[in-house]
């Protein structure tokens, strides 16, 4: 099969699981903007955030050393898995511990005294979740893309099972159900819990999939292999560092907000910047579908005689989509803003923001297979950390000024910068013909066509949905013009 072909359907198959599985969370957000406060909303958020950021400790980047050295020795793939599988088991299972042991101070540390046990389900799931990444791992580098969306759909599903239960059955049976009911709801359900239910639903279909997948687990040698074990620690331990970075541009503003912002308004502008963050999430969920099969994908390219042009061209087929992804949500924000609670709409005027600086985070992530590729991964630990310097340094000097505002803007220009400086250390280390001329033109194209849509954002809906649409053709005209070749994709991934 054509490799474009390969890679476009695995990412449909990888996406399927990402956008059901985020469609569906994300349509949980309508209710818990509406079930939560914003305040309330904000402990969810910031408690995200922290499991963000531990998954990345806790994995550290061994995922992708598995991809690495499986290509490199085939010969010694389960091996391979073992060692990773191993060590990846004994530092959760260390760090839940610590969890358990030091519970209470983390909480006072992180000013939920009286909860201690978000403490407690938060390490659990971070921990659980770490162990299940590294099966996960095997099967995207077996190109098992089946396996895995069945089995985190099914994680997915309970969740939400779980969620609606606790949040909307339970309360609705403890007002209106029958009288004989009532004892095993007061078993089942506390009112008092709130969104500690949010983390117990959460930590269930981790454990629901953690089952389904240890027929992949047992299925290793179970042999650990201290020489293969430090070699992929070198080769990882920048993918750390990277991460642990990458974290702090994508999350540490909402905890900054919450520290820099006075207290009495802090958590709601948490929730608040949380929740119209989650209207890009078609965008993310495109991103993360193609990172699940694009970086297994660009390891088994890389040998071939024409991978750097077969690179360049994914990454034009990648702009192009997350552009028609920014497109569809802004020409249509009148529909999409009311999936969030009306208490949270002062959020918007960030959207379009933070749609573009997830696209050049993704368009950073497609560059970063360059020191990937060559083993000089210190090189994007250090494009990460100098990310995470801009993201601090603004966040710190814009948040005072102007709120979660700024904080958008910092992370549009910390990604920005992190692809520009991607693009000019790779094109030194390992030259990919990029298309730069033409990205930027389709890029402006993209945001005329958005700017010109504020002339008609004052139209009844009768008029205005069908001159949005024409705007959309518009910009299929300009994309045709820019880029003829993108006229015939059909024709050119056959």
């Amino acid at each position: 099969m054509n490799p474009l072909k390969r890679l476009a359907g695995q990412t449909a198959i990888y996406g399927l699981s990402n956008i059901v599985g985020r469609v569906i969370n994300f349509l949980l957000v309508p209710l818990y903007t509406r079930v939560f406060y914003p305040g309330e909303y904000g402990v969810v958020t910031e408690m995200y955030v922290y499991v963000a950021f531990l998954l990345i400790v806790l994995t550290y980047g061994m995922e992708t050393a598995l991809f690495r050295f499986s290509e490199e020795q085939p010969e010694r793939k389960d091996h391979i898995f073992s060692t990773t599988l191993l060590s990846v088991l004994i530092t959760s299972s260390v760090f839940i511990f610590l969890v358990v042991v030091f519970r209470r101070p983390i909480a006072d540390i992180m000013r939920y005294p009286d909860n201690v046990e978000y403490i407690l389900l938060l390490g659990s799931i971070v921990g659980l979740d770490a162990l299940a990444a590294i099966p996960y791992a095997r099967l995207r580098a077996e190109n098992r893309p089946w396996r895995f969306a069945i089995t985190r759909l099914t994680g997915i599903a309970v969740n939400i099972v779980l969620v609606l239960f606790f949040l909307l059955l339970c309360p609705w049976l403890s007002e209106h159900g029958p009288r004989w009911l009532m004892p095993a709801i007061d078993m089942i359900y506390d009112p008092g819990i709130g969104v500690g239910y949010v983390f117990i639903a959460n930590l269930v279909a981790t454990l629901v999939t953690l089952l389904m997948l240890t027929p992949v687990m047992l299925a290793a040698t179970w042999v650990f292999d201290p020489l293969i074990w430090r070699r992929m620690l070198i080769y990882a331990l920048p993918l750390l560092v990277a991460g642990m970075a990458g974290w702090v541009n994508e999350a540490l503003d909402k905890l900054l907000l919450k520290y820099i912002l006075p207290e009495d308004i802090a958590m709601s502008q948490v929730g608040i910047y949380g929740a119209v963050y989650k209207l890009s999430i078609m965008m993310t969920i495109f991103i993360q579908a193609f990172r699940f099969a694009a970086e297994p994908f660009f390891f088994a390219q890389a040998s071939q005689e024409n991978a750097r042009v077969l690179f360049a061209r994914v990454m034009n087929y990648f702009v192009l989509a997350c552009l028609c992804i920014f497109l569809g949500i802004m020409l249509f924000m009148d529909v999409v803003k009311h999936f969030i609670g009306p208490h949270f709409h002062e959020g918007l005027a960030v959207v379009p923001i933070l749609l573009l600086a997830n696209m050049f985070l993704g368009i950073y992530w497609n560059l970063s297979i360059w020191y990937k590729l060559t083993s000089k991964t210190t090189y994007g630990a250090w494009f990460a950390v100098v990310g995470a310097a801009i993201t601090i340094i603004l966040n710190i000097w814009w948040i005072p000024r102007f709120g979660y505002h700024g904080s958008a803007w910092a992370t549009l220009v910390c990604y920005f910068s992190l692809a520009a400086l991607s693009y000019l250390f790779g094109q030194r280390h390992y030259k990919i013909p990029y298309d730069i001329g033409r990205i930027f033109l389709l890029i402006m194209a993209a945001l005329g066509v958005y700017f010109i849509s504020y002339i008609t954002a004052g139209l009844p809906a009768l008029w205005m949905y069908p001159a949005h649409l024409a705007l959309l053709l518009l910009f299929a005209l300009l994309v045709a013009r820019i880029y003829p070749s993108l006229r015939s994709i059909n024709k050119t991934l056959t």
